[in-house]
């Protein structure tokens, strides 16, 4: 389902309600952006490439990662896919119910689970890839190939950027200004 207000509606919106307070209007714009294209791709992805194969965007970055690495430890396979622990085993459970994916004890540790794709899981990502790419190539078409791996690099470098100093300016801003508890329950990370 595509957003309720079109991108040139929004961002005159978000223009009109910012005024004239200081902020880094790039910023701003490339983060929002960032956010409303992965939003709109994940859509178009769910309700075309994956409909087929009646697999949600989770559910398929989950096969994606396991099928990319063979066999993952659950916890490994939550933080690739950008998970909980928690919402991995709902989806594992789900994979495991059709007979995609299968769950071991890790051998040398107990405590630890492995995941890894059944032979049918693999047959279907080897199916259902060559379509969902087909789908990535439709999302930019209206990019040339050079174009296209400059995007993909620029991404490649914010990421990459996060990897190396987010969790370092995170304790900064933490220890500068600590969160209130959570409402919900949670505790929160430290």
């Amino acid at each position: 389902m595509p957003a309720y207000y079109s991108l040139t509606e929004t961002e005159e919106a978000v223009s009109r309600r910012l005024g004239s307070i200081p902020i880094r209007r790039e910023a701003l714009a490339a983060v929002s952006n960032l956010h409303r294209a992965a939003t709109a791709v994940r859509q178009h992805l769910e309700n075309s490439a994956l409909r087929v194969a009646d697999l949600t965007w989770s559910a398929f970055v989950v096969l994606w990662v396991v099928w990319i690495w063979e066999e993952i430890e659950t916890r490994h396979a939550a933080a690739e896919a950008g998970i909980s622990k928690g919402t991995l085993t709902g989806i594992i459970k789900t994979l495991e119910s059709r007979g995609l994916a299968r769950r071991s004890q890790h051998p040398d540790d107990g405590r630890l689970a492995l995941l890894r794709l059944t032979p049918e899981g693999v047959s279907l990502m080897e199916r259902l890839f060559p379509a969902f790419n087909d789908e990535e190539a439709f999302v930019v078409t209206d990019l040339d190939a050079e174009e296209a791996l400059t995007l993909a690099e620029s991404l490649r470098r914010i990421v990459t950027h996060l990897e190396e100093h987010g969790e370092e300016r995170r304790a900064k801003l933490r220890k500068e200004n600590p969160a209130p508890p959570r409402r919900g329950g949670r505790r929160r990370a430290e």
